[in-house]
């Protein structure tokens, strides 16, 4: 009868863990820098090759195949691409999000930079090698690169020698690996990451951005209950569904003047600034696009009509607004037209250059006047004012 039994094996596999966990904890307190991970890696092949404990139940490497992977081209075939190309998309975007967050993370633990761009060159250049050795997708993943990060590695040169040690472990050792437990694996990852999972930075992704942490939230449980690929994919879809949803409601700020200046900032935060009198000025702090111009142009008329009568001047800032595809610019020359109608001039100013051709494929250039970068919230507002005097003046003659 075999000795493995539901009895006996759950308490072996848990105090070898343990000790694995404890053994490779210890050596990082007193003795950082050393192979830890080696000797342990060693010790439980030894013991798993001259002990009873394999009767147990462990679940080891087992054999893996001997020799270098041979040059090879490609065999796909074109009616092989309508099944590939999904599964290849789905590998380079996990590749390249694990990749990257590995590096960052690294990057930010010893203060250095990285360039996203390389890295996707790296990791293509990567790939079409593997491509004619029939190897698996390579990735830079993060159990990998936080144990070269525990073992010491610091340049580049750390990757050579860690594939010339797997060529000659492919080469000589694999017999001797198919004894190595994979609860020992386990365990050195589990002590290399554990200096990633950093409570600190999230709890300031709390303070800072509560979308952000939701996303990063998101991810964590995704990557749980439905594995790397599949919770990666939750994720991205779910930062993107927020990106949206926040580009779709966009912060209208209603401006006033700062005190003593020509500088004209949102009401909302500045309590301190001065309307107006007669005039609304309003700053859209997005793009002005097909999915959010109706409710930047709902806001406006909402304003108005609080208002009631008394605004004879809207203007609206486009400074903070680098893109207007031809949804905004119509949504522009609809509500200057509402506006014509009540009484009541639009103007435009400080549209970036993108923007102002819209707006005069639009025919907006000819009603509203120019709106370029050279005119300011405050020139508008000058010239209004300017304007309501004289008015003032001649009704009192």
């Amino acid at each position: 009868m075999s000795a493995r039994t539901p009895e006996n094996e759950a308490p072996v596999w848990y105090h070898s863990c343990a000790a694995a966990l404890t053994t490779l904890l210890l050596a990082e307190k007193y003795l950082p820098g050393r192979p830890a991970a080696l000797f342990v890696v060693v010790a439980s092949i030894l013991v798993m090759s001259l002990t009873a404990l394999s009767a147990l139940g462990f679940k080891v490497v087992g054999a893996l195949p001997q020799g270098l992977p041979e040059f090879k081209l490609p065999g796909l075939r074109l009616r092989d691409a309508e099944g590939v190309i999904p599964l290849a998309f789905a590998c380079m975007l996990l590749a390249y999000v694990e990749s990257v967050s590995a590096a960052r993370a690294l990057a930010e633990a010893h203060r250095y930079e990285i360039d996203p761009r390389q890295e996707l060159l790296g990791l293509g250049a990567a790939n079409l090698g593997a491509a004619f050795f029939q190897a698996y997708p390579v990735a830079g993943g993060l159990s990998q690169s936080s144990v070269n990060d525990k073992a010491g590695a610091r340049t580049p040169l750390a990757l050579v020698f860690a594939s010339a040690t797997i060529g000659l472990c492919l080469l000589f050792l694999t017999t001797s690996l198919k004894n190595l437990p994979s609860v020992v694996l386990a365990a050195i990852v589990l002590v290399a990451v554990k200096g990633l999972v950093d409570i600190a930075g999230m709890r300031a992704v709390w303070r800072v951005s509560r979308q952000e942490f939701l996303v990063s939230m998101i991810a964590f449980a995704a990557v749980l209950l439905l594995g790397i690929l599949n919770g990666v994919i939750v994720a991205v879809l779910a930062s993107l569904a927020l990106m949206l949803r926040r580009a779709a409601h966009p912060h209208v700020a209603m401006l006033g003047c700062i005190p003593g200046t020509r500088i004209y900032a949102d009401m909302e935060r500045h309590t301190e600034n001065l309307p107006v009198p007669g005039a609304l000025l309003f700053r859209v702090e997005s793009s002005l696009l097909y999915f959010n111009a109706e409710q930047v142009r709902d806001a406006v008329k909402q304003k108005v009509r609080e208002s009631a009568s008394s605004v004879h001047l809207v203007v609206c800032d486009l400074s903070s607004s680098p893109v207007v595809d031809m949804a905004g610019a119509g949504m522009l020359a609809k509500l200057r037209q509402e506006l014509n109608e009540a009484g009541i001039e639009l103007r435009l100013v400080s549209a970036h250059a993108e923007a102002r051709e819209i707006l005069r494929a639009e025919g907006l250039a000819e009603g509203v006047g120019y709106a370029g970068r050279g005119i300011s919230v405050a020139d508008v507002v000058e010239e209004f004012q300017g304007g309501s005097a004289a008015r003032s003046s001649t009704v009192s003659e």
